[in-house]
């Protein structure tokens, strides 16, 4: 198949599915959603967040921002730490602006009955269970995906290739 035609169908398929989501996701932030029902939402994200997934990003942010600038300039290396750790300190009062936006999301696709149903299962010994152990088992099935993933690049390729081999088309 023709590279440019390949690269032309990637991008247009790119547009379309960039369309779709805006579109899909434009409305829905547009909506209002009752105080309440944020409330119960926000209480879910709240019993939820075991991960800590602000301060972990902010903190991945603030490695990658170090490792990109050492690699070029090694000589500042105790100047850039202190002026990482001096960002990284103005973010630490902002986690609630992100998972507000998180329970706006849970709001908008959750009503106040199921929303409670969902905070007295998370309040439940067995919820509390869940939550804590869904990092660990969402490392656990990134590697499974990430094995699945090998397996079927390598067995896809083989039945293609064996496909295009039986119309007498050798790779």
């Amino acid at each position: 198949m023709n590279m440019d035609f390949m690269r032309g169908a990637k991008a247009i398929f790119a547009a379309v599915v960039t369309a779709g989501m805006i579109g899909l996701a434009a409305p829905a932030f547009a909506q209002e959603v009752a105080p309440e029902q944020l409330a119960l939402a926000r209480k879910y994200i709240d019993l939820t967040d075991r991960g800590a997934v602000y301060e972990t990003t902010v903190v991945e942010t603030g490695v990658r921002t170090m490792q990109q600038i050492v690699q070029q300039n090694p000589e500042i290396i105790d100047q850039t730490n202190a002026a990482i750790t001096k960002v990284i300190e103005e973010y630490r009062g902002r986690k609630g602006e992100l998972l507000d936006q998180f329970a706006r999301v849970y709001a908008l696709r959750f009503s106040m009955e199921e929303l409670q149903q969902i905070v007295t299962f998370y309040e439940s010994p067995t919820g509390q269970k869940l939550a804590l152990a869904n990092s660990e088992i969402n490392t656990d099935l990134q590697r499974v995906m990430q094995v699945f993933s090998g397996n079927l690049q390598r067995e896809f390729f083989a039945k293609v290739r064996a496909e295009l081999r039986a119309q007498n088309i050798e790779l």
